[in-house]
C-alpha cells in the first residue's frame, strides 16, 4: 500500500528529506490549486499528516481524510487541531514538547529584563546620537527580588521559574490544580495578579482559556506591572490590553503572541512601554531543528510500530 502524508504549513529542507525517506508521496497543502478537488480525489489515500500549531487541520481536511491515522505537529500548542475527533476515529495527535522549553523561557526572561531596565529605550537613545548631546539616558528599574506569578505552571513555566531564581524571585502560580513545589498556588488568578509584579502567561491556548487575562486581571496587576505572553495571543483579551496600557492602568507588557497573527493592534506600536516579538519564543537554528527532528520521528516510529514518542495528553491511550 503507498504510503502518502500531507503537509500543511512549511518544512525546513531537513524535514523533507526525512518526508521523503519515510513516504512515497509527500502531498504540500501550499501548492495545491484546488483544495476542494484535490481532497475529493487524494483524500482517501493520505494517513499522516504534518502541521503546526498555528495552521493545524481544519475540520475540512479532517473529514475529507477517511484513512488518516496519525497527525504530527510542530510546536507544543495544538489548540488548531480537534483532538476530540482525532480521538473518536483513533488518530493519534503528537506534538513537540520539552525541546524548546529553555528557548521560550528564555524569550519570557529577556523580555522581563528589557521592560525592567529599558533596554529598548536606551539603546534608541544611543542610535539617535543623544547620548552626547543630551547627557546620561534617564535611570531604569531593577529585575531583582520581584515577585512573578507563572500563569500555567507546566514545563516551560517550570523552566521560567528555574531561570528567575538567578534573580532572586519570589515564584507564585495559577493553574487547574495545585503542584508538587515549593511555589505558592493560587486559586484565583485575580488575586495573585493582585499580589505580583510581573505575570507571566504560559498556559495552553484553546476555548478553556480563551481571554482569561481579562480586565479585571489587568486591573489587578495594576499601573506598575507587567504582563508578559509567550502562550496564545488567545488568552489575553487584547483589546482589554491595549485599553489598560493607554489609560495608565497596566505598566509593561511584553507581547511574543497575538490575538490575530500576524496582525498586531496599531495602538502597541508605538506604546515605549511594551516589547513587540513577531511569535519568535522558539525560533533559535537548535531548537527548531530539535523540534523538526521530533514532528520526524514521531512519524517515523509510528509507521515502524504504531507508537510515537510524544503524544499528547489525549491521545497517549491510543
Amino acid at each position: 500500500m503507498t504510503k502518502e502524508m500531507l503537509l500543511i504549513g512549511g518544512a525546513t529542507p531537513r524535514m523533507m528529506d526525512r518526508f521523503a525517506a519515510d513516504f512515497d508521496k509527500v502531498h504540500e497543502l501550499s501548492k495545491v490549486d484546488n483544495r476542494t478537488t484535490f481532497l475529493a480525489e487524494q483524500g482517501e489515500g493520505i494517513t499522516a499528516v504534518a502541521t503546526n500549531g498555528h495552521d493545524g487541520v481544519a475540520p475540512d481536511i479532517m473529514k475529507a481524510l477517511p484513512n488518516l491515522k496519525i497527525i504530527s505537529g510542530y510546536g507544543v500548542g495544538y489548540d488548531a487541531i480537534d483532538t476530540d475527533t482525532a480521538v473518536a476515529r483513533g488518530i493519534v495527535v503528537t506534538h513537540t514538547p520539552n525541546v524548546l522549553n529553555d528557548e521560550v523561557a528564555n524569550t519570557a526572561v529577556m523580555m522581563m529584563l528589557t521592560l525592567y531596565r529599558e533596554f529598548l529605550r536606551d539603546e534608541a537613545y544611543v542610535r539617535a546620537g543623544r547620548w552626547h548631546v543630551e547627557g546620561n539616558a534617564p535611570i531604569s528599574r531593577s529585575p531583582s527580588n520581584r515577585t512573578v506569578g507563572i500563569l500555567g505552571l507546566g514545563r516551560i513555566g517550570e523552566t521560567i521559574a528555574n531561570k528567575l531564581k538567578a534573580f532572586d524571585a519570589t515564584i507564585v502560580y495559577h493553574s487547574r490544580n495545585p503542584k508538587e513545589v515549593d511555589y505558592t498556588y493560587y486559586g484565583d488568578l485575580t488575586k495573585m495578579a493582585a499580589d505580583v509584579d510581573v505575570l507571566i502567561v504560559i498556559t495552553p491556548g484553546g476555548s478553556a482559556t480563551n481571554k482569561l487575562v481579562n480586565r479585571e486581571v489587568l486591573n489587578a496587576l495594576g499601573p506598575d506591572g507587567t504582563l508578559i505572553n509567550v502562550s496564545r495571543g488567545s488568552v489575553v483579551d487584547e483589546a482589554e490590553l491595549v485599553l489598560a496600557l493607554q489609560e495608565g492602568r497596566l505598566g509593561y507588557a511584553g507581547l511574543d503572541v497575538f490575538e490575530a497573527e500576524p496582525k498586531v493592534p496599531e495602538a502597541l506600536l508605538t506604546m515605549p512601554n511594551v516589547v513587540l516579538l513577531p511569535h519568535v519564543g522558539s525560533a533559535t537554528v537548535e531548537t527548531r531543528q530539535a523540534m523538526g527532528d521530533l514532528v520526524c520521528d514521531n512519524l517515523t516510529q509510528f509507521l515502524k510500530d504504531g507508537t510515537t514518542i510524544s503524544p499528547v495528553p489525549e491521545c497517549a491511550h491510543l
